[in-house]
């Protein structure tokens, strides 16, 4: 599909920001592992943070293809910040605009609009890609809960504010009411601790860390998903979880093609034997085969982020462009490195760090393994209609294949 007027002109606007400050200090942010909240204010001034949300709360709307453009250009010079464009527009901030109270939804636009990225805690250190089995717990006790587990590789522990919590619920007699998820802010919520942060392969200006839960109380107001049985609040929330695998595929397209501009221009430059490399048929093939792994990877992210129209993306399309684009977008990093011979392997070329960074999105929002699974449960016609009712299904049945 093509970008209307409107969205090509927005493109050209986010292109020259990304490509001037952003892709300035996209080393740099490598370097240090600081968060750059430089280009959080840019992004700020430039009205792109929330744009996803309603115009009430202060956002624009934006429909989630004009996001993916967003995404796309920023993380061709600065995946880092391509991230924080996800997280500002997608993930948890649309599960509190979907599910959350009209205080809800105006604190956490406040926070966005403000310069905050929201972390949504679901993984543990033993419930990664079964997120139905963990053990964190939001116990009642009078007029509140009380919250105690651990939640690992939580995107922006440490600079978050806003977290989205997710915990099986208990009631007061103890027994177990379903999954619900929890806002907490950090810096006015005691009990909630940063353990520490783990130290990354690439996209090292955004702290992935283990936090704990230590008799954390918040009051019933905090409570985003109503505990309605583990089913059907596991299924809310995989359904807001549908946009951030499209914005998570998105930074991998745009590394992607930010590698290949890279190397297309490098081959006609770069000159060997008495002329360019781009006259070297090997060569050729290689961008050839870049460009048709591009071409197919942003028809597949644009499909599924316009499946989205009225609600969250296609749980089908999400997972086939996320699997398709972030495998895609390995190969044409590394052919793009590969350009470039011995100068690639130099941290002086933004393309060694493009390869550590492009690397996350074959695990990160969904192994590649994993999505492979619910997209042939949909082929077979089996598992996973694409629908809300396939996810309360899901849960239901792998409930009744637990051991024990």
């Amino acid at each position: 599909m093509e970008l209307n007027k409107e969205q090509l002109a927005f493109q050209a606007e986010v292109r020259e920001l990304a490509q001037g400050p952003i892709k300035d200090r996209a080393a740099e942010v490598d370097r240090t592992e600081q968060y750059p909240w430089d280009n959080v204010e840019a992004l700020k001034e430039a009205g792109y943070l929330g744009m996803t949300l309603p115009r009430k709360y202060g956002g624009r709307d934006a429909s989630w293809l004009d996001a993916v453009v967003l995404i796309e250009e920023l993380s061709q010079t600065c995946a880092v910040t391509g991230r924080i464009a996800v997280e500002t527009n997608m993930g948890a901030i649309s599960a509190i605009m979907a599910y959350g109270t009209e205080e809800q939804r105006k604190l956490a636009a406040d926070m966005v609009l403000g310069g905050d990225k929201p972390a949504i805690c679901i993984t543990e250190p033993d419930a990664g890609s079964s997120a139905g089995d963990m053990t964190t717990r939001a116990d009642r006790r009078g007029n509140l809960y009380v919250i105690n587990g651990r939640k690992h590789w939580i995107t922006g522990g440490g600079v978050s504010r806003l977290h989205l919590i997710f915990a099986r619920v208990f009631d007061e007699q103890g027994h177990e009411e379903g999954i619900g998820g929890f806002l907490v802010i950090r810096d006015e919520t005691p009990g909630l601790r940063i353990v520490k942060r783990e130290p990354t392969m690439g996209l090292r200006g955004i702290p992935e860390a283990e936090l704990a839960f230590e008799e954390m109380e918040v009051p019933p107001s905090a409570l985003l998903v109503p505990p309605r049985g583990l089913a059907k609040s596991f299924a809310d929330l995989m359904a807001a979880y549908n946009s951030q695998r499209v914005g998570a595929a998105t930074v991998a397209l745009g590394l992607a093609q930010g590698a290949y501009e890279l190397a297309l221009a490098w081959s006609e430059e770069r000159e060997q034997f008495g002329r360019p490399i781009s006259e070297f048929q090997g060569l050729q093939w290689k961008l050839a085969d870049m460009s048709i792994q591009l071409a197919a990877a942003r028809a597949l992210v644009y499909r599924a982020a316009e499946s989205g129209t009225g609600g969250f993306p296609d749980m089908l399309m999400a997972a086939q462009a996320k699997v398709f684009t972030s495998e895609s977008a390995i190969r044409v990093v590394n052919d793009a490195l590969q350009f470039f011979g011995a100068r690639g392997y130099s941290r002086n070329n933004p393309l060694e760090r493009m390869a550590r960074d492009v690397r996350m999105f074959t695990i990160g929002g969904g192994t590649a393994e994993m999505l492979r699974n619910l997209v042939a449960g949909q082929v077979l016609g089996k598992k996973l209609p694409q629908t809300r009712d396939g996810y309360v299904r899901l849960a239901e049945q792998n409930a009744r294949n637990k051991p024990g």
